[in-house]
């Protein structure tokens, strides 16, 4: 094991409270540093946990802050104008599991504190450097922490990922900006089945919600980004307006959009991609989540690598004898994994966008999705079977160390 007793993770979203239980788990003080004053209640819509999510939650006994709150999604159907494919589901592999992210996080923020772990809210980092010993940061409001090592989990717009790198690229906008909305109406769907609908001029998905109604989501064609502040200035009715234009020749997607109220329409914000980071750490300093990987959400799978990479940085530094090789192994563990994700995510991202470039695509993402139908293990196999083994030691990774200088 390293020599690492204390650690500080930024950010309190998802990533940070699973590293910072997982951290506990492995024999190390965490204390999450968090820039909302308060719990972010208010951030983000419904976020899909894939099965090997699930698993990485499970391997740091976190698997009921997400069960406590989730509804499981055991079929998947994209639908293309009338055209309508079922993707199988891997036989054994437990169902996908949709939730609220505010009360995962509620969830995860509870379970972390009740684990000891303190969570500072109005902490927002500005500054970093290394000491002899360990890592010393400092926050907006003056106030300092020290620790052995620091762990960025914040977000696509991390401040630590430039702290590590100041020319690390930073998240690269889809050219949609993301809506959630609830509709008092039934659709031809079977409970438990989530529709990817590819409609006229824009993407959007809708299930069943247990008890009555339709969750639907909506990724709207919006040229330039614009902060969750910025975009929430709009009045919901005008958002309504667009929305209902944008899918009026879609069905159920027409229906969904005026049967849904401005009180019952939620503004997730712009949606954002990373591109590949070429340093995932430095010295002490090292990056988790969104901060380093966020694939487009066309891979249902974001937050669920969010979560395993949490937990395997707490391995490596449980089993590496020093910081710099758990940092390597670490990155040399995830690298190829999530950037693999990411690119076949990003082919079907491309069709999601209106117009010509778009229906040019279609014939690549009907491809794609045929293949998955085909061999569902060998393409989506490896996804979402993949499991940490909480107990298994990490053997060290060998080849050249990729630390920022």
């Amino acid at each position: 094991m390293t020599d690492v007793r204390t650690a500080l993770v930024i950010g309190g979203g998802i990533a940070g409270p699973v590293a910072a239980m997982a951290l506990h788990k492995a024999g190390i003080e965490a204390t999450v540093h968090e820039a909302y004053p308060s719990t972010a209640d208010g951030i983000g819509g419904t976020i899909a946990i894939a099965p090997n999510g699930r698993a990485a939650l499970e391997a740091i006994d976190a698997q009921d802050a997400l069960l406590a709150h989730a509804h499981p999604m055991s079929t998947t159907v994209m639908t293309f104008g009338a055209k309508q494919l079922a993707l199988p589901s891997l036989a054994g592999v437990p169902p996908l599991q949709v939730v609220r992210r505010a009360e995962l996080y509620r969830s995860l923020h509870a379970m972390a504190r009740a684990r000891g772990i303190r969570i500072v809210h109005g902490s927002r980092l500005v500054d970093a450097e290394q000491t002899a010993s360990g890592v010393l940061a400092r926050f907006a409001d003056g106030s300092t922490a020290t620790a052995d090592v620091l762990i960025g989990a914040d977000g696509v717009h991390s401040t630590v990922r430039k702290l590590i790198d100041p020319n690390a690229p930073g998240p690269n906008y889809t050219g949609m900006l993301g809506f959630e909305g609830f509709a008092d109406v039934e659709v031809p769907a079977r409970p438990g089945t989530m529709t990817f609908a590819f409609g006229r001029r824009a993407f959007y998905l809708y299930w069943p919600q247990p008890g009555g109604g339709t969750v639907w989501g909506a990724n709207l064609p919006q040229e330039r980004p614009m902060s969750l502040a910025e975009a929430r200035k709009v009045p919901a009715e005008e958002w309504l307006r667009i929305l209902r234009e944008t899918y009026a020749d879609d069905d159920p997607g027409g229906e969904l959009a005026r049967r849904t109220s401005a009180d019952q329409l939620q503004v997730v914000g712009s949606l954002h991609i990373m591109p590949s980071v070429p340093h995932w750490y430095r010295g002490r300093m090292v990056l988790v989540g969104d901060s380093v990987h966020a694939p487009s959400n066309s891979s249902g799978q974001g937050a669920s690598l969010t979560i395993e990479s949490a937990v395997e940085v707490a391995r490596c530094l449980r089993d590496l004898p020093d910081v710099p090789s758990a940092f390597a192994t670490y990155e040399g563990l995830r690298r190829r994994r999530v950037e693999k994700i990411a690119s076949r995510a990003a082919k079907i991202n491309h069709a999601k966008a209106p117009g010509p470039v778009a229906r040019a695509l279609m014939p690549v993402l009907m491809s794609i999705l045929i293949k998955v139908a085909m061999n569902p293990e060998k393409t989506v196999g490896p996804e979402q079977r993949f499991r940490i083994d909480w107990d298994a030691t990490i053997v060290p990774a060998t080849g050249p160390v990729r630390a920022a200088g």
